[in-house]
Formats: structure tokens, C-alpha cells, sequence
């Protein structure tokens, strides 16, 4: 008797499921897209329960006939590619055809759908039609999903909790709104509303109706191209970083994905502006031919493989990097007005841990409250500002006459500036003044070496000693004199003269350490890091005394740098209060 034998349909379909509904959000992005390929301008999600009981979406797009509407549940039913060569030229969001189908074998189904003269009403249960009849005319579709894996219990258990799904379905919301700045978007659970967007088209006001003032008033806007991408969109000041990468929001061709590789040519851009653990806000707009890009590796459609993607990292990176060095990068410190405790409505509470699928980290949203929008012209002001390109981008910062004044935890240093109060970081000031110093002695080959009265011995590991013993022209040409001496031992007999006085061993390890753990050498990096360790190596530390005329000295080298806004690791070096902000604190000044 044979052993093997077709599926039936709903089985099948089931199965399918699993790929394609892993979770609400799963279902609301399969059923959104949807939306936004029938050519909708106003797209509404509502929730109950976080989805768990109902998901609505209600869209005014283009609508389905009678035939298309009850054909739309069979699997592999699309109407976005016909033929094999279409795969090559994917310009919608959705074409696998096997969404609709999935859902419904999960869960009940309810859709109504009309091209604007007669409509079509269709119930699923399970993945059984159980109505198929005539109904209302508005154009377009309305689509709910009640009871999410009611028929497999064994998926519904491993579902989060309420606040965890609503806080996936919101993320992906947000970021469709992001990527599709024409299309407006209302999300609301249990009649809350908790995301909407005006479909103004304007990408600045998007990001600013999501993230509110502070992050959309310290945007850069960047655009560049080379021969086969188009690049776009808007980057945050360092000022603005986050803890996880969950806001780097990249948008390929409309469609939103997470790439690996597109999000380290992010932070690559960011490397000498911010630290290695925070994360910048970004939405990047990538536009290419759809030759050039593969969607059809994934049923979830997430991650997308690219052609050419040495030169397009390469594209981003520069892009950013010039931006974020053409743009003046001095912290402003603004004063809000104090806010109520938020109600649920008016907020985004997300206390728990959540794994961010792409990126297989632990992620926690924190309470984000939705700020009032209309002050967005003051911010596409400011941004318009902020993103020209400053030939003399310092010229301001080197004719400042700062006054130290104190120096406050043995780590600030209380500056008087004729526009205002500074607060400069001593140890992050000196810093950047000793990065520019030893980097412009790098480039030109000025490297004076001093012997160790007594050299240092290391002994390592096998590995890592085949690391080091790799890389003794590299350390050389930073000064570093080093020989092999015994077993898995290096001693190091000469150094720069840069170097602090008795910090010598300090530093020599850190720099031992930086080759060890580089997983891909990147001389530039490398090079970077380098002089970055032994500029930090070099400097005042916080909570070390130092006279004010120190400070004096600290600050008049500080303003001719080249960048005197961030130490070698990203952190702000300088602080600045304006007297109108100082007046409007102390309520000299009420407008």
C-alpha cells in the first residue's frame, strides 16, 4: 500500500501558515500590503485585544470583482506576476499569492470588496467558505480577521503578551508610513488611536508625526547617487541615538527590509560620531532597477539580496560620513514645557523584551510619548537649516571666545561664550584635540618613537599571538616596536612618544587588544581605532584635577579642530545653552 499521498488544500494551507503567520504583525503586514498595491491613499488598521481578536483593515484602493475577491483565497492566486521572467522585475510588495489563503486557514476571515458599483461579501472559516454574496458598494476592500489561530492552538500559545504584539504591529506600521510618506495611516487598538500620518508626502513631516520634534528637528536630509542606486532620505545629529538598530528603517523600491549589510554601511557612516552601542535613527530610501535586487528569498519578503552591494555600502557610508561632517554637530540644549502622565491613548507603552527577528537580539521599546505636531514648520525650518553644506562649517565654533569659568565633578568645565553658557567635557575635549593631533602626524609620516627603559613582555594565546605576529608592520607604522620573543610572546621595546606618562602599558595592551578582536581587518578602521585608543589613552581623565588655565588651553585648541563637536568615540564634547534658553528656564523671558 503506498505511503505517500497528496495534502488536502486546508492542510496544506495550514502549513503554509507557518511560514508566512508567525504573529499579528505578520498578518497585518501581509494584509496592509495588500492595501498599498490596490493603489490606496488612506489605509486604517484597527485592533482588538492587540489582534488576538479581531484585525480590520480598511482601505479606499482599487477593490476586487466577484471573481477576483473569491479567487484571492486560493493558493498561489496573484494578480502581480504572470510568468517566470516577472521575478526579475518585482515592483510590488506583495506576489507570492499564498498570504490570503494562509490567513484564512487559520483563522475567520470576513471581507467585503467593491471596484465601486456592485460589491462582494466573502466569509472563510478555517479556510471553508461559508458566504459568498453580494454587498455594499464602497470602493475598495475591508478585511477582518477574528480569532487568530483558533484552530491551532499549539501556534496560539506562542504568541507574546498583548503589549508585545501591539508594540510588533506598530513598529511595522510606523515604518510602512515611513516608506510610504503619500499614504496615510491611522493604527488604533481598542479604539485607541496609536499611529496616524497624514499622507502628506512630505517624508520630514512623516518622521516627525512618528517620532515627534526632538528627533525630527535634529535630521540631516542626504541625497546621492552612483550608477545603480539612488540614495535619500534623512539621518539624525549623533545628538539622537538609540539603543537597539529597530530605528534604522531601510526602504528598497518602497518596500521595507532589514539587510545586514545595508545597516553596518549605516553605522559605518556613523563610526567616528557615535559609540559602537548606540544606534542612529535613519530612514534611508534605496532606489535601484529590479534586476538588481532578489525579494524572493524569504516568504516574509524582510530580507532582500543585492547586486553590486560592495559599491552600494560604499555609497551609503560616504553619504552619511560627509553629511554628518558638513553639518554642525554643536549639542543645543532645548527646554520643554513639563507634560501630564500620559494615558494609555496617548502613548506607546512597551515595558517587556522583545526579539527582533532579523537581528536575533533582545530588544526593549521603552514608553515613547506621541507629542503634538503642530510645530513642524519650525522643524522642516531647522532641518533645511541644518542640512546645507558649510564650506566654512567651523568658522563659527573657531571665532568663539570661551571664558572657563569652573569646573564642576572634576569633569566639566563651565564655559562663558557671548551667545550663552558652555558645558564642555573635559576629558572628551581633550580627546578629540589629541585625535586630530596624532591622526595629522599618521597621515604625514611624523611618528617619533621613544625606547621602553624596560620592554613589555606579553605572552598570549597561540591565536592571538599569530594575530599579532601578522600584524607587526601595521603596530610599527604607529610607532609600536615589536619582536617575537619565545613561545607565544611579544615584547615590545619601542613606542610613540604620544603616549601618556604611565599609562604606557595601558595603552600598548588596548592597542594588542583592538588587533586580536578586529574579526575582518579594515586597515582604515583599524587605523582609526588605533589613534582613537591612544588619544583617549592620552587625555585628562573625568574626575582629574585641572587648573583653570589648563581648561583655558583645553578650550582654545578645542575650537580649531576640524571637528570640535565629538570626541574619536562619538560622544559630544561641547554642550551649549543660549541666553534665551537660559532666560526662558529662569522665566526672565515667557514666549
Amino acid at each position: 500500500m503506498s505511503k505517500i499521498h497528496v495534502m488536502s488544500d486546508i492542510l496544506a494551507n495550514k502549513i503554509a501558515a507557518g511560514e508566512v503567520v508567525e504573529k499579528i504583525a505578520s498578518v497585518v503586514k501581509e494584509l496592509v500590503e495588500n492595501s498599498i498595491d490596490a493603489g490606496s491613499k488612506k489605509i486604517i488598521v484597527n485592533l482588538k485585544e492587540s489582534g488576538t481578536k479581531l484585525i480590520e483593515v480598511i482601505d479606499d484602493g482599487s477593490g476586487m470583482d466577484k471573481e477576483d475577491a473569491l479567487l484571492s483565497f486560493q493558493r498561489h492566486a496573484t494578480s502581480k506576476i504572470s510568468k517566470e521572467d516577472d521575478l526579475f522585475f518585482i515592483n510590488t510588495l506583495g506576489f507570492r499569492g499564498e498570504a490570503l489563503a494562509s490567513i484564512a486557514a487559520v483563522s475567520k476571515v470576513d471581507m467585503k470588496t467593491s471596484q465601486g458599483s456592485d460589491g462582494t461579501h466573502i466569509h472563510i472559516e478555517g479556510g471553508k467558505l461559508i458566504t459568498n454574496e453580494k454587498s455594499d458598494a464602497r470602493k475598495g476592500t475591508t478585511i477582518k480577521v477574528e480569532d487568530l489561530f483558533y484552530n491551532t492552538p499549539a501556534r496560539l500559545k506562542y504568541l507574546k503578551s498583548l503589549q508585545t504584539e501591539l508594540a510588533n504591529v506598530t513598529a511595522f506600521i510606523e515604518k510602512l508610513a515611513l516608506s510610504h510618506e503619500n499614504i496615510s495611516f491611522t493604527l488604533t487598538n481598542n479604539d485607541n488611536k496609536i499611529v496616524y500620518t497624514s499622507g502628506s508626502g512630505d517624508l520630514l513631516k512623516v518622521i516627525h508625526e512618528i517620532y515627534g520634534y526632538t528627533v525630527s528637528s535634529n535630521m540631516i536630509e542626504i541625497n546621492n547617487s552612483n550608477d545603480d542606486y539612488d540614495i535619500s532620505g534623512y539621518i539624525c545629529k549623533p545628538t539622537i541615538l538609540k539603543s537597539t538598530k529597530s530605528h534604522m528603517n531601510v526602504i528598497v523600491n518602497g518596500r521595507v527590509v532589514s539587510n545586514n549589510q545595508v545597516n553596518k554601511a549605516i553605522n559605518e557612516g556613523y563610526f567616528k560620531f557615535k559609540p559602537d552601542i548606540k544606534y542612529p535613527v535613519v530612514v534611508l530610501k534605496i532606489d535601484t532597477d529590479p534586476t538588481l535586487i532578489d525579494v524572493n528569498i524569504h516568504p516574509s519578503k524582510n530580507d532582500i539580496k543585492f547586486s553590486k552591494l560592495d559599491a552600494l555600502s560604499e555609497l551609503i557610508t560616504k553619504t552619511i560620513s560627509d553629511a554628518l561632517t558638513n553639518t554642525l554637530l554643536v549639542k543645543e540644549v532645548e527646554e520643554k514645557a513639563p507634560m501630564q502622565t500620559p494615558t494609555y491613548e496617548e502613548a506607546i507603552v512597551v515595558e517587556e523584551l522583545l526579539t527582533d527577528d532579523n537581528n536575533n537580539e533582545q530588544l526593549t521599546l521603552t514608553q515613547e510619548v506621541v507629542e503634538t505636531k503642530d510645530n513642524y514648520s519650525d522643524v522642516k525650518i531647522k532641518v533645511e537649516e541644518s542640512s546645507k553644506v558649510r564650506e566654512n562649517k567651523n568658522e563659527e565654533i573657531r571665532n568663539l571666545v570661551l571664558e572657563p569659568k569652573a569646573i564642576i565633578k572634576k569633569t566639566y568645565i563651565v564655559a562663558e561664550g557671548e551667545d550663552g553658557l558652555y558645558l564642555i567635557d573635559q576629558h572628551a575635549a581633550h580627546e578629540r584635540i589629541n585625535y586630530e593631533k596624532t591622526m595629522k602626524e599618521f597621515k604625514e609620516k611624523k611618528i617619533n618613537r621613544t625606547s621602553m627603559l624596560i620592554p613589555l613582555t606579553i605572552e598570549l594565546s597561540s591565536s592571538d599571538f599569530i594575530k599579532i605576529k601578522e600584524h607587526f608592520d601595521t603596530l610599527e607604522s604607529f610607532g609600536f616596536i615589536c619582536e617575537e620573543f619565545g613561545i607565544n610572546t611579544v615584547v615590545v621595546k619601542e613606542h610613540p612618544t604620544w603616549l601618556r606618562n604611565g599609562y604606557e602599558d595601558e595603552t600598548i595592551r588596548k592597542v594588542l587588544d583592538l588587533i586580536i578582536d578586529e574579526k575582518e581587518f579594515d586597515e582604515m578602521k583599524f587605523n582609526d581605532r588605533v589613534i582613537a585608543t591612544i588619544a583617549c589613552k592620552s587625555s585628562v581623565r573625568a574626575n582629574e584635577d585641572i587648573s583653570l588655565e589648563q581648561a583655558r588651553g583645553i578650550l582654545k585648541d578645542l575650537v580649531l579642530c576640524d571637528n570640535p563637536y565629538n570626541c574619536a568615540h562619538g560622544r559630544p564634547t561641547i554642550i551649549h545653552y543660549s541666553t534665551y534658553e537660559l532666560e526662558k528656564m529662569f522665566k526672565r523671558v515667557m514666549n
